[in-house]
Order: C-alpha cells, then structure tokens, then sequence
C-alpha cells in the first residue's frame, strides 16, 4: 500500500467515525474479531456494532512460550484462533499491518503469526481486513502520531469500558477491530 493509498483510506475512516458519533449506523449489526498479531503475545477482541454502539464481547491474548519452537508455537496460535472463530463467530476480521523499523528477524516471526491470523479468518470463510499502525490511530484518536495512552483511552470511550484489559495486546486488538467498524461504514454507505 503507498501513501497515498494509506491517506484516503485513513480520511475514510475519519469520515466513518465522524458519522459513528453522529449515531448514523442505519441498523447495521455486525461482530468483528480484531487481531493485534504477535508470536508471543496475540492480542484479540470482538465487538458487536448495532446501530451507534459499538460493546466487546470478548477478548484475551493468546501466548505461546518463548523457549517453544517456532512451528509448535504458530500451530497453538491457529487452534485457538480457530477455536475463538468457531465459539464467537465474527462475521468478519481485521487485522494490524506490521511495521517494523529495525529488528528483521522479530518482524519475519510477527509475520508468520500474522500469516496464522489470516489463513485461520480464510479457513472458517470469514472475510478478512487488514489496517496500518496509522490508520488505527487515525480512526480511534484522530491523529496518525497519536501515542499508546490516548489510542487506549479512546477504546475505553469508545466501548464503555469502566476498566480496560491489563495486556495491550488486547486493546490494540479492540482498537483494529474499532476501526474496522468505522471503515466498514463508508462501504456500506456508497451502495
């Protein structure tokens, strides 16, 4: 994806969360399973979109062992994906983007859990969307160089939330799934 194609994307979902606080989700209902992607940590939330209101249905992080071989370790990340699609059953997924400035080998890892995400989303027939580091602090915070408190502040805005999950890696996954609601808006809108 280049820059520009990175900056119509992020001004849609401005344009969609614009429209979500202005309560125009004309019926629609939806639940999204988010995925922050990691080998050690993978951190997922699904939310229920309905009219205005978006509320988490569930969410945790999966681990895996940091002594465990790598194979074993994506093998236990696709059973519970697997097993969290089959219980929960999001009609759709999104998942984060990687971006990594300057370790190779952590991104290549980050990269096969992330590959488990999005073929455990193409087994189970659920479509799949993917958003960039940015486009996920555009949408919840309105600012692409937002830090991590103000993104984690907004999710607990944004959903209700009285106390927010004490892992990240679950925040940032109700924030991917938190802006796929509000990209999905604009598609939805144009038919």
């Amino acid at each position: 994806m280049n820059t520009s194609q990175i900056v119509r994307k992020a001004q849609a979902i401005l344009e969609n969360l614009a429209a979500y606080r202005k309560g125009e989700y004309n019926g629609q209902t939806m639940r999204i399973l988010g995925i922050d992607p990691g080998i050690g940590r993978m951190g997922w939330g699904i939310i229920h979109v309905q009219n205005a209101q978006c509320t988490v249905l569930n969410h945790g992080c999966i681990e895996t062992a940091a002594g465990m071989p790598v194979e074993k370790r994506l093998k236990e990340i696709y059973n519970e994906l697997m097993e969290i699609i089959t219980i929960d059953k999001p009609e759709e997924i999104a998942v984060e983007e990687l971006f990594f400035n300057t370790n190779v080998t952590t991104a290549f890892t980050v990269g096969q859990a992330r590959g488990v995400a999005l073929l455990a989303g193409a087994m189970c027939n659920v479509s799949v969307a993917t958003y960039t580091p940015l486009q996920v602090k555009l949408a919840i915070a309105g600012y692409g160089r937002a830090e991590k408190k103000q993104v984690e502040k907004m999710v607990g805005v944004l959903l209700k939330m009285e106390k927010l999950p004490k892992r990240d890696d679950t925040v940032d996954a109700l924030a991917i799934a938190l802006t796929h609601a509000f990209s999905r808006k604009l598609s939805l809108k144009k038919r």
